[in-house]
């Protein structure tokens, strides 16, 4: 059965029904860097010059969705797709041995493709769900429309050229910073790993979604085991020294948190309110990372401290105005 709930233009235009995408324009680098401890708020003027590319990226792949009328599972495709994107050809970091200095590749290498697989499952990770999803379902639970397009055209096309200026920005400017080069083998995988991830995007999202019967959990009870889960996974990262075992616990925890969520979600009794939930606890994960975290820009421990303990709590607050929103208009 094709999904024929197609939304082609915004039902009425102007500034205040823009303002949406502006906030998801800004949020997704705030989650994506601020939040995760990453980088301090001594240097929060590089939200300008990260916001085109997470930003920009997360508008575009929330605008396409919403006016095909597909659901989240294509937006977390297509996020998935931002992210080998990102780390594929911006910043290269799935191929280069010694980005950063770090030896990200070396646990758990695989030499016939030149990448590491923990680190592949967990940047891919933090891409999919943190830097796009995230902020998507935050920024949809603030609006009382939320399946319905924030944009028109221009300001569609805007939001692109912005996003296309991120990447080459980015791009150049990791290349003026470091001599490595992906092979053409390397860029070329790249390239179709993005066509058929957005191929299988399209192909779920035109599909009608199935409800099935059955109970889910009450929404904290959804957000306490996403906090959970979520927490697990980023620990599994953080403290397991073995590559391939690292790699193994993080690809079963993320496979069986996908069928668990796909399953809950199909629900009948599922609302927004355990979609915002579940998109909450993984948030309040990345909340208190930050604190152990050490940030890439130089800060005094207290600076970071504050920083993280600001961000945290401006995470807690939009939680709590989503959760309200939600409340007062349903799943309209």
């Amino acid at each position: 059965m094709t999904n024929t709930n197609v939304v082609t233009a915004p039902p009425r235009s102007g500034v205040r029904r823009a303002l949406p995408a502006l906030g998801l324009f800004f949020l997704s680098p705030l989650v994506a860097e601020f939040l995760l401890g990453n980088i301090p708020i001594t240097a929060l003027f590089a939200l300008l010059t990260l916001a085109p590319l997470y930003g920009g990226g997360a508008v575009l792949i929330r605008e396409v969705a919403r006016r095909r009328g597909w659901g989240y599972p294509s937006i977390v495709i297509l996020a998935l797709a931002y992210g080998v994107i990102e780390e594929g050809i911006t910043t290269q970091s799935l191929f280069n041995p010694d980005y950063a200095g770090l030896r990200l590749l070396d646990p758990g290498h695989i030499s016939f493709l030149g990448m590491g697989a923990p680190w592949t499952l967990m940047v891919l990770g933090l891409h999919t769900l943190w830097s796009i999803t995230v902020p998507i379902v935050v920024l949809e639970s603030l609006s009382r429309r939320p399946r319905e397009p924030w944009l028109g055209k221009l300001g569609l096309g805007v939001y692109g050229v912005l996003f296309a200026i991120g990447v080459v920005a980015t791009t150049a400017f990791g290349y003026t910073k470091d001599p490595f080069r992906a092979s053409a083998g390397q860029n070329i995988g790249v390239v179709i790993a993005v066509l058929v991830l957005i191929a299988l995007a399209v192909r779920v999202g035109r599909r009608a979604p199935r409800r099935t019967g059955g109970n889910v959990p009450s929404p904290w009870l959804i957000g306490a085991a996403a906090l959970v889960v979520t927490s697990a996974w980023m620990l599994v990262n953080d403290q397991v020294p073995n590559g391939w075992l690292c790699a193994a616990i993080t690809l079963a925890i993320e496979i069986l948190a996908a069928v668990a969520v796909v399953d809950l979600s199909r629900r009948s009794s599922w609302t927004r309110l355990h979609t915002l939930a579940a998109a909450g606890g993984a948030m309040l994960t990345y909340a208190w990372h930050a604190f152990p975290e050490s940030p890439v820009f130089g800060a005094s421990h207290t600076a970071d401290l504050i920083g993280n303990a600001v961000f945290a709590l401006l995470a807690i607050g939009l939680l709590i105005g989503a959760t309200i929103r939600c409340e007062k208009f349903g799943d309209a």
